[in-house]
């Protein structure tokens, strides 16, 4: 097969034993420092693609998209409902209606957000239903005042199912012998798991009923609707167009960029941020293919000379040597192509085994919004990854090849 001059003796360069082994190692290490760079990259990209995905799938999985609401409980929802969907970004709305409050159980305490659904709507706006441990969502029956909670806060007050937790609301009832807390004695008849601290410590559910009568509402009055979208991402836009429709002095609405974009814009800064500093790895493995090519440009002065004697051009030179410093890059970039993408879809695998290993939490509910290490490959960043490598390792032979062509073969071939 025909193979310009250029490419044969370039490739020749890069796989043949140098007279110079210290070259030959230099010229190693930068192939193993490109392909650590990108393993490195390649891995971290897809752990911040995993905290994004986490984020968008499970976190707002569970919290609203957006929610309509009125100063007032809503008496008709079902009308209000059938004009929320009416809009085509809409695809499914549910009533609701919140609560802040303490569950308390034998002295312990903890916070919860109590969020009443109607658990037949609520599977069409919430993937709560894929978490459940124990019981399941049809059991929030009207007048039982059973509560779902996470796992999280059940280990915390010492309840499983069929157990008794006492619900505190933020007001008090006043009775001619004083003022003293509203409480009510719930029954625990389902444990959930999300995987989010937030949601696993701090999350109840009930019946919309149940607690429609602690707000002393009508049985049928809800606070507001919840809405779910296509692209959750359009959510403030439409959410905010549906109140304005409806009037604004009856309706206001809010998203999901109020409770929780703060933390996704900070995981998509991250991610670039961290994605550009990583870059600087590459930088510095493609800045070791210069120093290679210098030693080996100057270890073969003589080799150079004769080519020039034997009618080679500068151009052919510089090519010569474009080609071996592009050849390490390219074996080091593929390198670190396939480890990275290998390590990247086994590394929440390794870090979940080295964390019942060691016996120590990496990552802890309480800090951050999962308990586990994500991770998704992405083949858009495999290619940026891959081609910022290829891109820099071919800049880093100009110079080298450059000086290799200005190579006078009188000088270098007056001490042979």
């Amino acid at each position: 097969m025909f193979r310009p001059l250029f490419v044969f003796i370039g490739t020749r360069y890069t796989r043949a034993k140098r007279r110079n082994h210290f070259v030959s190692f230099i010229s190693l290490t930068s192939m193993i420092g490109l392909a650590l760079g990108v393993i490195v990259m390649i891995v971290v990209l897809s752990v911040m693609n995993g905290f994004d995905h986490e984020m968008r799938t499970r976190v707002l999985g569970m919290v609203p998209h957006a929610t309509l609401e009125s100063g007032e409980p809503i008496n008709d929802w079902q009308s209000l409902a059938a004009k929320v969907k009416r809009n085509p970004e809409v695809t499914a709305v549910a009533p609701f209606t919140q609560m802040q409050g303490l569950l308390t159980n034998n002295g312990q305490v903890s916070k919860v957000l109590l969020n009443a659904i109607d658990p037949a709507l609520e599977r069409n706006v919430s993937i709560i239903d894929n978490f459940m441990k124990q019981g399941k969502l049809d059991d929030l029956t009207p007048g039982s005042f059973g509560i779902v909670i996470g796992d999280k806060a059940a280990t915390k007050l010492g309840v499983g199912l069929g157990d008794k937790v006492t619900f505190v609301a933020p007001e008090v009832s006043v009775t001619p012998a004083g003022m003293f807390p509203r409480m009510k004695r719930f029954t625990v008849v389902g444990i959930f798991h999300v995987g989010a601290g937030e949601l696993d410590g701090y999350l109840g559910v009930t019946n919309l009923q149940d607690l429609a009568k602690m707000h002393r509402w009508k049985p049928d009055q809800v606070q507001g609707i919840r809405m779910k979208f296509d692209d959750l991402f359009q959510a403030p836009r439409v959410a905010w167009t549906i109140a304005q429709q409806l009037g604004e002095d009856h309706y206001y609405a809010r998203d999901w960029t109020r409770t929780h974009g703060n933390l996704y814009q900070a995981i998509r800064m991250e991610k670039a941020m961290i994605g550009l500093l990583l870059l600087l790895i590459v930088a510095v493995a493609a800045f070791n293919i210069i120093s290679t090519l210098v030693m080996v440009v100057n270890d073969k002065k003589g080799d150079i000379a004769i080519l020039r004697t034997l009618g080679a051009t500068p151009g052919t030179i510089m090519r010569t040597f474009m080609v071996q410093g592009t050849v390490i890059g390219v074996v080091g970039t593929a390198i670190g192509a396939v480890v990275g993408i290998f390590a990247a879809l086994n590394v929440s695998a390794a870090i979940s085994a080295l964390e019942g290993l060691i016996g120590h939490k990496f990552l802890n509910a309480d800090v951050y919004f999962i308990d586990y290490l994500p991770s998704q490959v992405q083949s858009q960043d495999v290619v940026m990854v891959c081609a910022a490598a290829l891109v820099l390792s071919f800049l880093a032979t100009l110079y080298p090849a450059w000086r290799a062509a200005r190579t006078q073969p009188a000088e270098a071939l007056r001490y042979e």
